[in-house]
This record gives structure tokens, C-alpha cells and sequence, in this order.
């Protein structure tokens, strides 16, 4: 049995941790709204410094990094609360540079992992998330038992590669519905049936994400898997970590810009593919 601290109980965190809690560790759950931790029926600490100094292994799972930066970094933050030996597992899509600040903040007496997660609600539930481990391999084989309880983990390099593989895999997702988006709006201009435009498809390199989303399309109704919103903060962090590499990625910039104007309209709160109603009209 293991002493686990989680900080951050959301769809996705509330999920995770009950696996954790289920698996009989010793856990301990802080979360703005105490309500939400309350609901797991185990401890819940003070604040998250209280939470940490009460654990061997620290788990965060929050929406960005100002969220990071609240619950690691002032007084009662998690990172004046680790003890010796701990390691913080970081599993939120927050970016390498919210990483690198983390890690400048660690004590010397602690390791950081950032470990963000690839999945939604179902996968969460049933432990079969896949997750980019960047870090350290003798504080990843402390971890490792935990993070096989959530899904499968894949040792993608050092500090801060977890973070940058997560951007790498939702790069290709916010980019593919964009596409898709703007094909089936080129479609609708040269005035193709949808049905034909299906057919199409369903020969080319968008044929299984054209598949997967048409019922929602001809359904017009996308409830939410991945929110629009967290989509477009990420489509941002995939902007800022290329001009910090000095890339330039216009068609993901114009994929980002069409999620910004599908949350400006309303549509935030839908699964990220409801963007495809703002493309479509």
C-alpha cells in the first residue's frame, strides 16, 4: 500500500483517483471545490501543501498551468509540502514550459515526472488511458505500479517529454477535425450531397475520423468528451511551444483559430468536434 496524495478532482481526475483509491493505496484528495473531493469518501486535506506532506507519491490532474502554478507555488502550495524522497507526478496538458517552471521550483529532496494522458472519460474509468512519462528512470520505477493501475505508460525521454509528446498527439487531433471541417465545407461550396462526400472519404486519409463523426454531424449534437475549450487551450500551448522552438505551424494556428471562434460562439462546454458546426455553418 502506498500513502497517495491527488490534487485536481475534475471529470478526468475524480476517475483516476477512484482507481487509485479502489486499488486499496492510502489516499488523500484535495480539490478547490471540496465538495467534489469529498464525494470519494476519503481524506481530504486542508490544502494542497497538507495533501503532499501526507504522501510518498503526489499526483496533479488540472485543467492549465495558471491552475498548476495555484496549487504548486505559493505557501500552501504542494511544492513546500513534499517530503523527502516523494516524487509529483504532473499529469495535466499544461506544455513543456509550465514543466520546465515546475521543475525549477522542486526541492532538491523530491523528483518531478510529468505524465500527461491520452483518453477521455471511458478510458479513465476502465484504466486504459495511455500516458507520456517524461523523466527520471529511478523515479519512474517508483511510479510505475500507480501508473499501470490508470493505463499504459510509454517512457518518452526526460523532463518535460511527457508534456511535449502530449502536445504532439493533440496536435493531431485538433488539426484532423479541422480538416475535416474545412473538406466537408469545400463539399457543401461545389455543392456535393453529403452522402456522396461520405463516400469519398471513406477512401482517403480522413476516412476513419470522417466514419466516427458523422452521426454526431448529421445529428448536430456533440456531447462532450474532450470540451471545445480544453481543446482550444491546447491548440494555444501547441502556438507557444512552436514559436519557442522557433517553428511555424500555420495550418495548426488556423485549426486553433477555428476553435477560438467556435468557444467565442458558445460552443465551448460541446466535445472539441462541435467545432465542426461553427466550420459548417
Amino acid at each position: 500500500m502506498t500513502e497517495v496524495a491527488w490534487i485536481g478532482l475534475g471529470a478526468m481526475g475524480s476517475r483516476m483517483a477512484a482507481r487509485i483509491r479502489d486499488e486499496g493505496h492510502e489516499l488523500v484528495v484535495w480539490n478547490r471545490t471540496r465538495e467534489k473531493a469529498e464525494e470519494l469518501g476519503v481524506p481530504v486535506a486542508a490544502s494542497p501543501r497538507e495533501a503532499a506532506a501526507r504522501a510518498e507519491i503526489v499526483f496533479t490532474m488540472l485543467a492549465d498551468p495558471e491552475a498548476l502554478r495555484a496549487v504548486t507555488e505559493d505557501g500552501d502550495g504542494i511544492v513546500a509540502g513534499l517530503r523527502e524522497g516523494a516524487v509529483l507526478l504532473e499529469m495535466s496538458t499544461v506544455g513543456p514550459q509550465a514543466i520546465a517552471r515546475l521543475s525549477e521550483r522542486m526541492p532538491s529532496h523530491a523528483s518531478l515526472l510529468d505524465v500527461p494522458v491520452l483518453g477521455s472519460l471511458p478510458e479513465a474509468e476502465a484504466g486504459e488511458l495511455r500516458l507520456f512519462a517524461g523523466g527520471e528512470d529511478a523515479p519512474l520505477e517508483r511510479a510505475l505500479p500507480l501508473l499501470r493501475v490508470l493505463g499504459e505508460p510509454l517512457h518518452v525521454g526526460g523532463p518535460g517529454s511527457g508534456a511535449a509528446a502530449k502536445l504532439v498527439a493533440n496536435a493531431t487531433l485538433v488539426g484532423t477535425i479541422a480538416l475535416l471541417g474545412e473538406t466537408l465545407a469545400l463539399a457543401d461550396g461545389l455543392g456535393l450531397p453529403r452522402e456522396t462526400v461520405f463516400d469519398v472519404l471513406s477512401v482517403t486519409p480522413l476516412a476513419a475520423q470522417a466514419e466516427r463523426r458523422r452521426p454526431a454531424i448529421e445529428a448536430g449534437e456533440y456531447p462532450p468528451r474532450f470540451t471545445l475549450s480544453l481543446a482550444h487551450k491546447d491548440a494555444e500551448l501547441v502556438q507557444e511551444a512552436a514559436a519557442a522552438a522557433g517553428r511555424d505551424l500555420p495550418a495548426l494556428a488556423a485549426a486553433r483559430d477555428h476553435l477560438a471562434a467556435a468557444e467565442r460562439a458558445g460552443l465551448g462546454a460541446e466535445d472539441y468536434a462541435a467545432v465542426l458546426k461553427q466550420i459548417l455553418g
